[in-house]
C-alpha cells in the first residue's frame, strides 16, 4: 500500500508539464568516456575536449597575474565594489560559522580522554560555471568559503566566455575570493584535470561547485577519489504566501528563479486559492508583457512551475517539506511560526523584504544548496564542508582496567579473537614494564 502523502491530496491549479531532469544513460557514458580519456591521456586529452567543447586551446590553461590585472583595470569600479562587498559578507558569514565550531576533549572516565579535532581538507577545486550567465557569486560562495575553513590550497576553474579567456568580473571574484591557482577551462575536462592532476597540476582532494549536467555526472562519477560538496541540480524555489502577500512580488520571485534555466522549478504554495490564482495572472502579464528574460523564464514556468492550494498553513507545511525545496521564501502572516516547524529546505527566506536573489549573490550565506529533495538530509555548502571531524583516544591504565574487559567479552561474543587479544594485552602492559 502507497504512503498517501500531503503532494498527493493536495489540489493543483496548475501542473508540471515536466518532470525532474535526469541524465540520459548516453550523458553518462559520455561523461565516463571523457574522465577515463583525461585519466590516462591527461594534457593532451584536456586539450582536445577543452577545443572541442569552448574552442579553447591556449598555451596555458593557468590565468597568470597579468590577465587578472588587467581584468581587473577592466570592470567598472561601482562592480568592484559591489564584488568586494558580496566577498566581504560571505567570508564574514563563514568566519562566523567557523567560531561556532570547535575541537573537543573530554575524559569521559578515569583515564580514558576523547577527543576530535576539526582539520581543513589540503586541497579543493572550486568549479564556476559560465554557460548562459557568467556566474560572479559562484566563485565567492566556494572559494571564500573553504579559505575561511582554512583549506591552505585552493583551485579554481571556469570556462571561458566567448571571445575567449574567462568572464572579466568572474576572474576578478575568483583571484579576490583567495584562489592560489585559476585555469581556464570548462565543464567535464575541468573537474577531472582538478580530480586527478594533470601536467603540473597537482590533484585536489575535494570538488565543488554548481554546473550543467555533464559538471553535476561528472562530480557523481568522480566521487570516492575525491570528496565533493554535494550533487546540484537545476535551481529551485517554492514559495510559501498567503493574501496578506503582494501577488505581483512572489510573481516576480517566481519568475526570477525560473530565469536559471527552462529546468528550473518553481512552486508556490497557499492556503488561498484566490491569492494563488492572482499570482499566476500576475506571471502571465509579465511574461506577454516586460518580464527582461521571458524566454528562458517563460519555458521554467510552463515546463516546472506548480501552484498548489493547501486547506491550511499545516497542510502548507506538510506540502513544503516533502517537496524539500532548495529555496523556501516565507511570505505570510505567521512567518514565525513556519520559522520554527520548516525543517526541509536548502536555505530559507523570512518575509517580504528577504529574496533567494539576495543570497544567491550578496548578502553572505552560501548558494550552494542541495536539490531534488536531498535537503530532507542535508545542507548546503558551508565551512564545516571542507572539515574533517578527526576523533582521537588517550587512554591510561586506570582507563585500560575499566574498558579493556568490556571490549574483549564483546570481541568474544563476535568471535573475532585477535581483537579480544590486542585489548587483554593492554591489561598487562603495567605488569610487565
Amino acid at each position: 500500500m502507497k504512503n498517501d502523502t500531503a503532494l498527493q491530496r493536495a489540489m493543483y491549479l496548475k501542473r508540471a508539464e515536466q518532470g525532474p531532469e535526469s541524465a540520459s544513460p548516453e550523458l553518462l557514458q559520455m561523461v565516463a568516456s571523457i574522465l577515463e580519456d583525461i585519466r590516462h591521456n591527461q594534457l593532451e586529452a584536456v586539450r582536445k575536449y577543452s577545443q572541442r567543447f569552448d574552442s579553447w586551446n591556449p598555451a596555458s590553461f593557468r590565468v597568470d597575474q597579468e590577465t587578472i590585472d588587467r581584468a581587473t583595470r577592466e570592470i567598472e569600479p561601482a562592480l568592484r565594489a559591489s564584488i568586494d562587498f558580496a566577498r566581504e559578507q560571505v567570508h564574514g558569514f563563514a568566519m562566523h560559522q567557523r567560531s561556532t565550531l570547535s575541537d573537543l576533549e573530554v575524559e569521559t572516565l578515569p583515564g580514558v580522554v576523547l577527543g576530535h579535532k576539526l582539520v581543513p581538507v589540503n586541497a579543493v577545486g572550486c568549479y564556476v560555471p559560465g554557460g548562459r550567465y557568467p556566474l560572479i557569486a559562484s566563485a565567492i560562495m566556494t572559494i571564500s568559503t573553504a579559505k575561511a575553513a582554512g583549506v591552505s590550497r585552493v583551485i579554481a576553474c571556469a570556462p571561458p566566455a566567448k571571445g575567449g579567456g574567462i568572464h572579466p568580473a568572474q576572474l576578478y571574484a575568483m583571484a579576490t575570493a583567495g584562489a592560489d591557482e585559476i585555469y581556464c577551462l570548462g565543464g567535464v575536462q575541468a573537474l577531472a584535470t582538478m580530480a586527478y592532476g594533470v601536467d603540473s597540476i597537482q590533484p585536489v582532494d575535494m570538488v565543488v561547485g554548481a554546473g550543467n549536467a555533464f559538471v553535476a555526472e561528472a562530480k557523481r562519477q568522480l566521487f570516492g577519489h575525491v570528496g565533493i560538496d554535494l550533487l546540484a541540480g537545476p535551481s529551485e524555489v517554492l514559495v510559501i504566501a498567503d493574501d496578506s502577500a503582494d501577488a505581483k512580488l512572489v510573481a516576480a520571485d517566481l519568475l526570477a528563479q525560473a530565469e536559471h534555466g527552462p529546468t528550473s522549478q518553481v512552486i508556490l504554495v497557499s492556503n488561498s486559492v484566490a491569492f494563488a490564482q492572482r499570482v499566476i495572472d500576475e506571471v502571465e502579464h509579465w511574461l506577454q508583457s516586460d518580464w527582461p528574460t521571458a524566454e528562458v523564464a517563460g519555458q521554467a514556468w510552463r515546463n516546472r512551475a506548480e501552484v498548489i492550494a493547501a486547506a491550511d498553513r499545516d497542510e502548507v507545511l506538510r506540502i513544503a517539506n516533502e517537496i524539500a525545496s532548495e529555496h523556501v521564501e516565507v511570505q505570510t502572516k505567521e512567518d514565525a511560526w513556519y520559522f520554527e516547524n520548516l525543517t526541509n529546505y536548502g536555505s530559507l527566506f523570512l518575509g517580504k523584504r528577504s529574496t533567494v536573489a539576495y543570497g544567491d549573490k550578496a548578502i553572505g550565506t552560501n548558494h550552494v544548496l542541495p536539490t531534488d529533495r536531498a535537503a530532507r538530509y542535508t545542507g548546503g555548502l558551508g565551512v564545516s564542508k571542507f572539515l574533517k571531524t578527526l576523533t582521537y583516544q588517550k587512554v591510561s591504565s586506570e582507563g585500560t582496567k575499566a574498558v579493556a574487559p568490556h571490549v574483549a567479552a564483546i570481541c568474544d561474543a563476535e568471535m573475532m579473537a585477535g581483537h579480544a587479544i590486542t585489548a587483554r594485552m593492554r591489561l598487562t602492559l603495567d605488569t610487565n614494564e
